[in-house]
């Protein structure tokens, strides 16, 4: 079933508060433009896009030393030698602050400065600075049409609140008004700031009418809200099956179940519904065994009930691929939708795995259709959006190097926190589906709250779980990007820099059954505060497989079956250490398209890259491989030129199958970021 998840189309256009930014950027101005921007407004994707397009270059003045080694290398050279470049440098603080800036650069630079409280007088500033770029849009649009005048803190809320997100409490009556609100956000993956969850919050309990509610877990809390529908899915089943599901009880006191509140909901009001057929679709919540399935096989409610394997599979990949044909996002999507789209198409590739004799060809051809669209439409994206996110805001992550970044933000609040970040080298989004569900029969008290991020293009673990260690991006490691073995000194300088001191930090590379006895000798001592850990099974599994994806499949299920990843996240938790899982990339199965025969021109080998110093050595490569992507330098050293293979094919032998990783497909590029909690049993 479509559902709307994006915002409605205004009536009649009004100006974008990215107008007034962008019309500052003339080129051929100035070779160089310093920017106070305290707010990150220059970090949003369509201010990065609309920058490049007028023909400038950005770099934050963010580390002194990174700065001056990005800005003498790549662009005081280029002056040096005559070229005129249009260079931005920002400074995330206030214009005042723009004259601590090097000599140098206030010499030979201009000078603006961009701040919310210039592009919303009269909202309140703090409410504003809490919101994400993307919801300016909404707002700014809204000032424009309602023209509130000056409003105060709970004011500005409750504007923002109905104008952003289409919340209006004193409107919300009803429990199904209530799920219906709850469903669009977090379906949606929708982010609210504290700030306006808290006063979404005391203006419900000021109406009174849902004091039995457990407000504050399942309003802020996605994993909290769709545990609390599926544990009292069960009871809306045997509503159903006894004719009286048309009156839910919502003052019953439940029993033994997680989460307070009433233990019937109204599952089948239309402003719900609508949502449920897509939440079991995509495992958002899972279905449930019933007594007399048979009984219910003609209702709706029985996508979610177990009936028969095969039927329950098809149905869902039906309904994925409905989904996923209606709401495909397009090159000027944001980066938040195609994060979004790989968890699904994660789910469907699960599903759709195997010769699966019961699959329908016309499902298959479906199926086949739909990947070529994907990988059609995200290189697509990736050429116009992907040279931005490395400087998008750490918090949330949105690329592997913001891992430890957000990270070290949520170290520097308590000095009681302790953090690991165990990386899973190679593995991929369809991989970590099947792990997840393991992990789940083997310690049904596990929580995942599941995000997913970038990887770095070329999708390579010298490349990208170096940059998840060293939390910057291969830039600023140039004489390492060809090897791991600087990780560990990377990670100590990372955290030294946030105010650590060595003994309290560790990491620990190849972490497998006979090291973990040191890991636990390791992290007993109470001054370490965190830790960094590689566990790189499933990346051998990935080298050794000729079985394509469907044996990565087989190998990573028997893998976590084994039980170690699971005694090492109870290890950790057990230590108190608040536990993230992410991977460095992820990988595709492959057919070979022939090997270039280049001698030792290039720098690195791969299956789905080639790597290449300069221009001209991949210019001649390329002649012999026309539909190979010459990648630009986004991020990399001038010197460190990829050559990826087209589509899904490989450098090898033509015809020949492999799993690889290196390229620009969806499956290599997007990987998960799983946050581990254990609730208490």
């Amino acid at each position: 079933m479509k559902l709307d998840s994006s915002a409605k189309i205004p009536a009649f256009q009004v100006p974008s508060w990215r107008d007034q930014i962008l019309r500052e950027f003339t080129p051929q101005v100035a070779r160089l433009t310093l920017v106070a921007d305290p707010d990150g407004l220059l970090l949003d994707e369509g201010i990065l896009q609309g920058i490049r397009e007028r023909g400038f270059e950005l770099i934050p003045f963010d580390d002194h030393v990174a700065f001056r080694y990005a800005y003498e290398s790549k662009f005081r050279s280029r002056w040096d030698r005559g070229e005129h470049t249009d260079l931005v440098v920002v400074l995330r603080s206030s214009a005042n602050d723009l004259n601590t800036l090097p000599f140098d650069l206030l010499e030979a630079g201009r000078k603006l400065s961009f701040n919310l409280g210039d592009l919303f007088p009269k909202l309140s500033y703090p409410v504003v600075a809490s919101l994400d770029t993307n919801d300016l849009d909404a707002l700014y649009d809204a000032q424009v049409r309602h023209k509130p005048g000056t409003l105060g803190d709970n004011a500005t809320k409750e504007f923002t609140l109905r104008h952003v997100f289409e919340i209006a409490p004193e409107l919300i009556k009803k429990p199904s008004y209530l799920l219906r609100v709850l469903l669009r956000r977090h379906y949606r993956g929708q982010r609210i700031p504290p700030f306006l969850d808290e006063r979404f919050i005391q203006l419900l309990r000021q109406s009174g009418l849902f004091d039995n509610w457990p407000l504050d877990q399942i309003i802020p809390d996605r994993e909290a809200f769709f545990a609390f529908l599926q544990e009292r899915w069960p009871r809306f089943l045997e509503r159903v099956a006894t004719a009286d599901a048309s009156k839910a009880r919502e003052d019953e006191t439940p029993y033994g179940l997680e989460f307070d509140g009433p233990t019937d909901l109204p599952f089948d009001h239309d402003d719900v519904r609508v949502y449920i057929d897509n939440l079991f679709v995509e495992g958002i919540l899972k279905p449930v065994t019933h007594e007399n399935p048979a009984s219910l096989s003609k209702h709706w409610a029985a996508v979610g009930i177990r009936i028969d394997p095969s039927e329950d599979r098809n149905r869902r990949v039906d309904g994925l691929l409905k989904t996923l044909e209606e709401t495909l996002p397009t090159e000027n999507s944001k980066h938040q939708d195609w994060l979004s789209l790989a968890y699904r198409w994660a789910e469907l590739s699960v599903l759709c795995c195997g010769n699966r004799p019961d699959m329908p060809q016309q499902t298959v051809d479906r199926f086949v259709n739909l990947r070529g669209g994907i990988d059609s439409t995200f290189l697509q994206w990736l050429r116009s959006r992907y040279a931005g996110l490395h400087n998008q805001p750490p918090v949330p992550p949105v690329m592997v190097h913001h891992v430890p970044q957000a990270m070290a933000r949520r170290l520097s609040q308590s000095r009681q926190t302790r953090i690991a970040l165990i990386i899973v080298d190679g593995l991929a989004l369809d991989q970590w589906i099947i792990l997840r569900e393991v992990l789940k029969t083997q310690q049904p008290l596990y929580r995942f709250r599941e995000k997913a991020v970038f990887a770095w293009l070329p999708t390579l673990t010298s490349v990208s779980r170096q940059a998840a260690f060293a939390g910057k991006a291969p830039l600023y490691f140039p004489t390492s990007i060809n090897t791991n073995d600087k990780e560990p000194k990377q990670w100590a300088q990372f955290w030294a820099e946030r105010g650590l001191s060595q003994s309290e930090i560790a990491y620990q590379r190849t972490v497998g059954e006979d090291t973990v006895g040191e890991l636990e000798e390791t992290i007993s001592h109470a001054k370490v505060r965190v830790v960094g850990l590689v566990v790189d099974k499933v990346d051998k599994i990935m080298h050794g497989m000729e079985l394509g994806t469907p044996g990565m499949h087989n190998q990573v299920e028997q893998w976590g079956a084994q039980g170690f990843l699971h005694r090492l996240l109870g290890l950790l938790l057990e230590k108190r250490f608040e536990v993230s899982i992410c991977s460095d990339h992820g990988n595709i199965e492959a057919t070979g398209c022939g090997s270039p025969a280049e001698g030792v021109v290039a720098d690195l080998r791969g299956q789905r890259v080639r790597v290449y110093p300069d221009q001209t050595l991949r210019a001649s490569v390329k002649e012999h491989f026309p539909d190979a992507i010459e990648w630009p330098a986004y991020g990399l050293p001038d010197d460190y030129l990829p050559l990826l293979a087209p589509g899904r094919k490989a450098f090898i032998k033509e015809g020949k199958k492999t799993v690889g990783h290196g390229g620009s497909a969806l499956e290599e590029l997007v990987v998960p970021l799983i946050y581990v909690e254990r609730r208490d049993g």
